[in-house]
């Protein structure tokens, strides 16, 4: 797919995608919304002030949040009860979230208000564009969401800035919000009835720790195949393994997509060899991998489609119906399909990176790497080569295996037992974002491995593509003539790895899926 840029993207509530996402979140694209939401959003206030003036009993404008749901508020507390809750729900805690994901949280928060489900001013919704447009961004705790009534404390975090409290990032430099505002030209925001609770009711959060996630993990399989196909090449594996007609037996969508990549990849190389030249057939980490990779490939279809309709949907609880004069109070705030989509998630990229650790050592073990130099030394011995290569590549696969156990099987009760069920989906996501990122080093090391073992064979053997992956490695990093520090060749692969558009070169050309 060609990552083409983007002027900026317009919200509706609807059309969102995770390719949106991180233009937004780490390109900076300016974002709008259009004409028809603001009238939604008009229209949605309108009716709330009507019930406020009727003095209808509606939780969360005229009574109070969760176990006090039963509890009257009058209309002139109305705002004192909005400003109450944000500063008693802001209570998470740890390290903050990157500057690119607090813009993907806001992204999410302004297209979900854009429905005009929500009830609150459009003045509201334009002050979290500015800040959004002019990179005004909160700074916003990783930890203490439970994943139901929503992201409440994170999400609290991003409500206070609106009102000048709480911090954000800007200009590069973190600050109280209250002084960041009028450097920025932006006047703070009173909150009305309604709208508190409208911010920081709903997914918004581990939704977009998992689109980022997820966007990421979307390249990573690809890169997968990538790293596979040369290693697969280097250890002169068995091309059968590859054939249409074994797939076609098999059509699962990922195994067949995986299958065609590797063919492509490695067409034309003088290194593959067929069944029976030298061996019958190949470990399970060479000759499995489209159905290993393929598997993991349909997953992430899974969860990119169950993203997409939640950062398209209305998670506010509860929802202003205006032109059927009705307000219900429901629980799309829940969690529940984003943490089972998270932890998913967690699954399949974890076994994405342990494939790739079986495949380094195959590259480095002497008894397994096809009479290679033992840990690919140019001096085995004195000079230990990625004999530690692999270790940490073990290492990083191992702490992958742990953060995989499912966050979503837990619930812990809440709010004296009113909310009882809870999904945990924040922590499946920041765990998937973790995971994402251990895996995109395992794959780096995968490639210099593969790369260096090339050098040894003579990489001119090797097919179209995988030629062209080895040159974009040798770009970044040189063959390893002697012991270095290879930390920082880590750090330049995955950087190239995880560039936006460093697969549409290898995409265009070999038609790679």
């Amino acid at each position: 797919m060609k990552h083409s840029s983007k002027q900026e993207v317009v919200l509706d509530g609807s059309s969102l995608t995770l390719q949106d996402v991180v233009f937004v979140a780490y390109h900076r694209v300016p974002v709008r919304i259009n004409e028809e939401s603001k009238a939604k959003l008009s229209k949605s206030r309108d009716y709330v002030d009507h019930l406020l003036n009727e003095q209808r009993i509606v939780y969360g404008l005229t009574t109070g949040f969760g176990k006090f749901s039963d509890t009257f508020i009058s209309s002139e507390d109305a705002k004192e009860l909005q400003l109450n809750l944000i500063r008693s729900h802001a209570c998470g805690v740890g390290n903050a979230f990157s500057e690119e994901v607090a813009r993907a949280i806001m992204l999410l928060r302004i297209n979900a208000l854009a429905l005009g489900y929500s009830g609150i001013r459009p003045v509201l919704v334009g002050t979290m564009i500015e800040m959004l447009n002019r990179h005004v961004i909160p700074v916003i705790p990783e930890k203490g969401s439970l994943g139901a009534s929503g992201d409440l404390a994170p999400l609290s975090h991003l409500a206070l800035t609106l009102i000048g409290e709480g911090e954000v990032y800007y200009q590069g430099v973190r600050m109280p919000s209250e002084k960041a505002l009028p450097l920025a030209g932006i006047e703070p925001i009173v909150l009305e009835a309604k709208e508190g609770l409208a911010l920081i009711n709903g997914t918004q959060v581990m939704t977009a720790v998992g689109s980022i996630a997820c966007w990421n993990a979307i390249q990573l399989s690809k890169w997968a195949d990538c790293a596979a196909a040369v290693t697969y090449e280097v250890l002169l594996g068995v091309s059968d393994a590859f054939d249409a007609e074994t797939h076609e037996l098999r059509p699962h969508e990922g195994q067949q997509m995986t299958a065609h990549n590797l063919r492509k990849l490695t067409k034309g190389s003088r290194l593959l060899t067929r069944q029976g030249e030298r061996r019958v057939q190949d470990a399970y980490s060479l000759r499995c991998v489209p159905q290993v990779h393929g598997a993991s490939r349909d997953a992430l279809t899974y969860v990119a489609a169950k993203l997409k309709i939640e950062m398209n949907a209305a998670t506010d609880n509860p929802l202003i119906f205006a032109e059927k004069d009705r307000v219900i109070s429901g629980g799309n705030f829940h969690g529940q399909p984003i943490a089972l989509s998270m932890d998913f998630l967690s699954i399949c990229v974890s076994e994405l990176a342990n494939i790739s650790e079986r495949r380094i050592e195959r590259l480095v073990n002497p008894h397994l790497n096809e009479q290679l130099p033992p840990f690919l030394s140019p001096q085995a011995g004195i000079q230990s080569g990625f004999m530690i290569a692999q270790y940490t590549a073990a290492s990083l696969v191992s702490e992958n295996k742990t953060l995989s156990f499912p966050a979503s099987v837990d619930s812990i009760p809440s709010s004296a037992n009113q909310e009882d069920h809870v999904s945990m989906g924040t922590i499946s996501a920041r765990k998937a974002y973790q995971i994402v990122d251990n895996a995109y080093y395992v794959l780096a090391i995968e490639l210099l491995c593969a790369a260096q073992a090339a050098d040894y064979r003579d990489a001119s053997l090797l097919g179209a593509g995988t030629s062209m992956i080895y040159a974009k490695c040798r770009e970044q990093v040189s063959f390893m003539a002697k012991d270095r520090v290879l930390a920082h060749d880590f750090e330049k692969i995955k950087g190239m790895l995880m560039k936006l558009d460093a697969l549409d070169e290898l995409e265009q050309l070999f038609s790679l899926q």
